[in-house]
């Protein structure tokens, strides 16, 4: 009986019900499962290499005897790098890895057994390596060297060529086609399961066009995958549409007040953003707007504009940030530039208790409170709201899909706005954020200047130690961070708590603090407080301090252990400098087991302040799932799409699917049913 596209994966021959709980636990459930499983790469065995004739960054393929496997210890932690080296009769080269593939894998290889090596070459310290390649021991299968061999990612023990032997099973069955006639033509698609059938046995002489994917096979599965995910994109954008909100009408003479009031002028950006969010109000559908400010461009001014805005008409505005010292800020912000406008705003956390919680309570439900201002406390059951017009949530990426539609329903289809100060790159929104538009705001206010960062490493401490003696001895301040509250056993890290003593004798004429996310709100608050006043010099701090905190004669930020944290996170903290008329500077201290990706990401900060370019950056070198977190943003596991490098097959992708869900928004069209079953398949399995 041949196999079907949905039959159970223990049913392909090699398989059985013991490795089908191994492929199961990788999300390998059915035969289709099976089939895409892509291939990460191919190994060109026209083009295999000696390694004296190895060059930096190519991909290749090598074959030699094991010479020696250790493991070596990284300082004084548990944590340890092993290494293979492999040589030939023209020279040796070290395999290192920085995490073990799986349990045995290196128990696998003997000395002076032969091996095949497939991997990227890199340079470090002056020395070719190869960081995480695959290596398995040769076969007669290795004998073919005219060939193009698909290199899979190995599970649980399975190496990439039993993988293969599995999927060959499988290749030739009969595939469903899910793109109807008129879109695989429109965008010059090969059939699914041609490109299925090529994809896992490609012909050799594509070997160029396979390893860069761009061969026509994998071009088809590209499309696919981007097209899946903005259909579902293109039918929450048509039902946003449908639904009917009552428009917020308003003069505008409150936000109007609010802009003449400040001492600054509002940057182009700023008055682009808000003049598409009053369109957007005006309209008899919520608006659904993504406002992406990049640090220290005074996106909350204009959420501050729009919330003066709906107060006018009566309507109230609900913002909900991620921290309570945020949220603290936001209300002491919002209450000085809001209330002389007649706009009442309240101030909502789980620390907010008795009368006071009462008052604002009563507040909310009678409408005499305009903004409320809070933590997730705005979403708890018992808060009401008299005319909830207007949401607006800050940093949303700290909040789950759930949370963000319990604080919705608070309203009657409420106008929603986003805001973020972690740039996003447009290939991201436009998956992320398809059913949202999106306002950009990349100008900085007049008076800002660049934040001089460099990259510096622990024997040079003293050095630095020095150079932020001299700045506060001129009246500035410092933050120092570290990536620890307190000592590890399993990570030879410095930490806050005990940094924070040492430093105290360091600086010893003045005032240091200590700021961490163990401590209770109120000693936080204090904390901070003190630091906005200039009563304390140094901060020491973990990265609680990483959002939206604004202290102008803050001009240092020291940063331990640069590389624990990642691109966006290190481009928030240094936007914490930088806010007053000050030369500001970001020291990035770098610890001794610096691999080649930390020592990128301190390259990229040097090289740029742009929060567009970091975070294009950070989602080339982390992926889509890391960069936002797959399971809040509700985005899925690429297995073959890359945002980065297939930018024009997404938007080709989004066009067609937007195009058919205006023909059947339903997907309910007779040569649509394959095509439907795969959505509601998939849609099971994303979040959101």
């Amino acid at each position: 009986m041949p196999l079907q596209f949905d039959t159970d994966v223990q049913f392909v021959k090699g398989v059985g019900p013991k490795l089908g709980d191994v492929l199961r636990r990788r999300g390998i459930d059915r035969v289709r499962d099976l089939l895409e499983y892509y291939p990460r790469t191919y190994e060109d065995r026209r083009a295999i290499r000696h390694i004296q004739s190895l060059v930096p960054d190519q991909l290749v393929s090598i074959t030699a005897k094991i010479l020696k496997v250790r493991s070596i210890p990284m300082g004084k932690s548990k944590r340890r790098i092993w290494e293979v080296l492999v040589g030939d009769a023209t020279g040796r080269i070290a395999c290192k890895y920085f995490r073990v593939p799986y349990r045995g894998y290196f128990e696998r290889f003997q000395p002076m057994q032969e091996v095949r090596v497939v991997g990227r070459v890199t340079v470090y310290r002056g020395a070719k390596e190869f960081h995480h390649p695959d290596i398995h021991p040769l076969t007669q299968d290795d004998e073919n060297e005219n060939a193009l061999i698909p290199i899979y990612t190995e599970i649980e023990g399975m190496t990439s060529a039993k993988i293969a032997r599995l999927i060959r099973a499988v290749v030739s069955e009969p595939v469903p086609e899910i793109l109807p006639a008129w879109i695989r033509e429109k965008h010059g698609l090969m059939p699914l399961e041609k490109a299925l059938r090529e994809v896992h046995n490609p012909p050799v002489d594509q070997g160029d066009l396979f390893l860069n994917f761009q061969a026509a096979a994998q071009r088809r599965l590209i499309f696919d995958e981007f097209f899946l995910v903005e259909l579902r994109l293109a039918q929450k954008r048509a039902g946003i549409e449908k639904e009917k909100s009552p428009p917020i009408v308003s003069k505008g003479e409150w936000a109007k007040r609010l802009r003449t009031s400040l001492e600054f002028e509002l940057t182009g950006a700023q008055s682009r953003a808000y003049q598409e969010i009053v369109e957007d109000l005006s309209k008899p559908h919520p608006m659904h707007r993504l406002v992406q400010g990049d640090v220290g461009s005074d996106k909350t001014l204009v959420a501050l504009m729009a919330a003066a805005f709906a107060a006018e008409a009566q309507v109230q505005t609900a913002l909900m940030v991620p921290t309570e010292i945020l949220a603290e800020q936001h209300y002491q912000n919002s209450k000085r530039r809001l209330e002389p406008l007649g706009v009442k705003v309240a101030f909502l956390t789980s620390q907010v208790k008795g009368k006071e919680r009462e008052r604002i309570l009563e507040g909310l439900k009678s409408g005499a409170i305009h903004l409320a201002i809070g933590t997730h406390a705005l979403i708890q059951d018992d808060v009401e709201f008299r005319n909830l017009g207007l949401v607006i949530v800050d940093e949303q990426h700290r909040f789950g899909v759930e949370q963000r539609n319990k604080l919705k329903q608070k309203g009657m289809s409420p106008h929603f706005l986003v805001m973020t100060a972690t740039p996003i790159p447009r290939t991201l929104a436009m998956t992320v954020y398809g059913d949202l538009d999106v306002s950009i705001i990349d100008e900085m206010p007049k008076g800002r200047q660049p934040v001089v960062t460099r990259k510096t490493f622990q024997s040079k401490r003293a050095q630095v130690m020095g150079f932020i003696r001299e700045h506060l001895a001129k009246g500035r301040q410092a933050y120092i961070v570290y990536p620890l509250i307190e000592e590890s056993e399993s990570m030879d890290l410095k930490n806050a708590l005990e940094e924070y003593e040492k430093i105290k004798i360091d600086f010893a004429e003045f005032n240091v603090g200590l700021l961490h996310g163990r401590m209770k709100p109120r000693e936080k608050d204090d904390t901070m407080e003190a630091f906005r006043r200039g009563e304390i010099q140094v901060l020491v701090s973990t990265t609680v301090i990483e959002v939206g905190v604004d202290v102008p004669n803050a001009n240092i930020m020291l940063i331990e252990h640069a590389e624990r944290f990642g691109l966006s996170q290190l481009h928030q903290l240094r936007g914490r400098v930088g806010r007053g008329a000050y030369k500001s500077y970001c020291i990035l201290m770098l610890g001794f087991a610096l691999s080649e990706e930390a020592a990128r990401r301190a390259e990229i900060m040097e090289q740029t302040t742009d929060g567009f370019k970091i975070s294009e950056a950070d989602l080339e070198m982390r992926g889509p799932g890391e960069f936002l977190g797959t399971r809040q943003s509700g985005l899925p596991g690429f297995k073959i799409a890359n945002l980065v490098r297939d930018v024009r097959l997404l938007q080709e992708a989004r066009e067609a699917a937007f195009a058919l869900i205006a023909k059947d928004p339903d997907i309910g069209a007779p040569d649509h049913l394959a095509l439907k079953q795969r959505f509601n398949d998939l849609i099971k399995t994303w979040v959101g």
